[in-house]
Parts: structure tokens; C-alpha cells; sequence
């Protein structure tokens, strides 16, 4: 599922960056650049959800905050001086745009995980 592809590259690319560098190697901010591909997903799922009148709420709910928080995050880095590089990365506005991403972050991770259940559901209902 496409919902999936930014937090498995992140994980995937956080792997082998660290075996490599024998460093931690970690970039939180993938799943933001990865957001596209994110963007294509979700409606599609939340099509799927509601042709199959399952999981609808779920579905939109996460995608809405999805795109809240990555929204909320950039304006918040735009208006604090964070993105320009004006304010260094300390204090609350660095705190306020990593909770920011970590929120868009999860709410990926609901969405996907609110697809799998879906397509479980779907092939459970086949099968009876």
C-alpha cells in the first residue's frame, strides 16, 4: 500500500544508513518528503473504504490529520524562523514541529494500519 512507502523507506534507508556509517543514521523528516506518494494512497484507500462500507472514519479522520499536522508543522516552521534558519533548532518551536511530525508520522502509521484491516477484512469476507 502506497500509505506504507513513507515510513518503510524511512526505516529501510535508517537501516542500512547505520550499518554502513556504523553511526545511527535516522532522517525523521523522509515521511515529509515522502508525503506525495502518501497523498496518492490515502483517498485511494479511503475510496476502498467506502465502496466497501468499512473503516471509512478511520481512513478519513487519519488522512485529515495526516495533512493537519505536516500543514500545522510547515507554517509553524515558516512563521518561527525554523525553515529559514533564522531561529536555531532549540527550544519550543524545535519541540512544536518535531511533535508536529511525529503526530503526521503516526497518523501514516494509522492509516496504514486502518488499510490492512480493511483488506483483511475484505478477504475475510470472501473466504466465508
Amino acid at each position: 500500500m502506497l500509505v506504507w512507502i513513507p515510513i518503510l523507506f524511512t526505516i529501510l534507508t535508517s537501516i542500512i544508513g547505520t550499518i554502513f556509517s556504523h553511526t545511527l543514521r535516522f532522517d525523521y523528516l523522509m515521511p515529509a518528503e515522502l508525503f506525495p506518494i502518501a497523498l496518492i494512497g490515502s483517498p485511494l484507500l479511503l475510496w476502498a473504504a467506502k465502496r466497501a462500507r468499512s473503516h471509512q472514519k478511520l481512513i478519513g479522520w487519519g488522512l485529515a490529520a495526516a495533512v493537519i499536522f505536516l500543514v500545522g508543522g510547515q507554517a509553524l516552521a515558516v512563521v518561527t524562523g525554523l525553515a529559514s534558519g533564522a531561529t536555531p533548532p532549540t527550544g519550543w518551536p524545535w519541540i512544536l514541529m518535531l511533535s508536529s511530525i511525529t503526530f503526521y508520522s503516526l497518523a501514516l502509521i494509522e492509516i496504514g494500519i486502518a488499510g490492512v484491516l480493511l483488506v483483511k477484512k475484505l478477504y475475510l469476507l470472501k473466504k466465508l
